[in-house]
């Protein structure tokens, strides 16, 4: 099964339009039949989902409707609120939505992150931050990687 994995970093053009790196390209083709996508602002970044794994998103947020928290409804409604489709053009880009990059700082220098069923757009500064922030605190993370048995 082909899933959206590694980073790569890469440029806005003027437009706002972005480069799909082409391995990520490959697994829309092959994986998922589509060239349509949906990116949603997140916590620090872009999601960006192909539309049946949008669907399936959408599916689980409608199965829990009215048994979650009251103040879960607020992120929902952020997460829809901020859902874009964004076909991929015949060069293989996308137009990110200027409310969407501006929420985001997002300006020129990106980081296009995989997350095996959807990737992330992130402003490249705010990714090296945060991956900085991870690295340093991996120690952290161990139970959760030995409960699953990776390491």
């Amino acid at each position: 099964m082909l899933r959206f994995r590694s980073h790569s970093e890469h440029s806005l053009d003027p437009k706002g339009r972005l480069n799909i790196p082409t391995r990520f390209r490959e697994v829309l083709r092959e994986q998922y039949k589509s060239d349509m996508l949906i990116v949603t602002h997140w916590e620090k970044s872009l999601r960006v989902y192909p539309e049946a794994e949008w669907e399936a998103l959408e599916e689980k947020l409608l199965s829990h409707e009215g048994g979650e928290p009251d103040d879960f409804g607020e992120v929902v409604s952020y997460i829809i609120a901020g859902a874009n489709e964004c076909p991929v053009d015949k060069q293989g880009r996308i137009l990110l939505p200027p409310t969407l990059r501006s929420e985001m700082g997002i300006d020129k220098d990106v980081a296009v992150v995989g997350k095996l069923r959807h990737f992330e757009i992130w402003d490249k500064s705010t990714w090296d931050a945060e991956s900085s922030k991870t690295r340093q605190n991996f120690g952290k993370y161990k139970p959760g990687l030995a409960k699953l048995g990776i390491i």
